[in-house]
């Protein structure tokens, strides 16, 4: 006796195996992604023009400042992008994390987070190394929402510090403007 061949029932399992399959696929794809299931890459067989992440500490001097200023510099040009941390964007907060985070120091990586490590300094005090904070009120709010890295004080009137612009992207702009003393907040020596 031969048995009838039913399309309708061929083709709801043929749907549920491509559907089983893409879930399969979905599953695979999210545990790759997923920061806890990557493997560490090994740094170093890596080339970097930038020093690596250290897990030790380095100590927050003179020289490392330069560095850390000379370094944020490099990124001069780079586009602005929200929640970036690379070359290929970044946000003001982003620039922090990603530059200091290359010399070993571990922040927090939102600007009012950020603004919270080290000790507040005066305007008078600041100096490379330093960092600025600002509320600018973008989104309508009243909470720290904007950061960046002095980069020289060469006097009174004249205070430089990097940041992302969300329009010109990684800049550096005098503190001392109209603009950015409007939105100025608190300056803190992080470490």
């Amino acid at each position: 006796m031969r048995i009838p061949y039913c399309k309708t029932t061929m083709k709801n399992h043929i749907h549920t195996m491509l559907g089983r399959a893409l879930i399969l696929f979905c599953i695979i794809i999210f545990l790759d992604s997923c920061k806890l299931f990557r493997r560490k890459e090994n740094t170093s067989t890596t080339s970097n023009k930038f020093p690596s992440n250290s897990s030790t500490k380095r100590s927050y001097n003179s020289k490392t400042i330069n560095e850390i200023v000379s370094l944020a510099r490099s990124y001069t040009g780079v586009p602005y992008r929200s929640g970036g941390t690379d070359g290929n964007g970044m946000d003001c907060s982003g620039l922090l994390f990603c530059v200091y985070g290359q010399y070993g120091f571990s922040i927090p990586r939102i600007s009012w987070q950020q603004s919270q490590i080290g000790r507040e300094v005066s305007l008078d005090d600041l100096r490379a190394g330093d960092w600025v904070f600002f509320v600018t009120n973008k989104g309508g709010t009243s909470s720290i929402n904007h950061a960046g890295i002095v980069t020289e004080s060469k006097n009174p009137k004249e205070i430089y510090f990097i940041h992302a612009s969300s329009s010109k992207g990684i800049r550096e702009d005098n503190l001392i403007s109209k603009y950015w003393m409007s939105c100025f907040a608190k300056a803190t020596r992080p470490f």
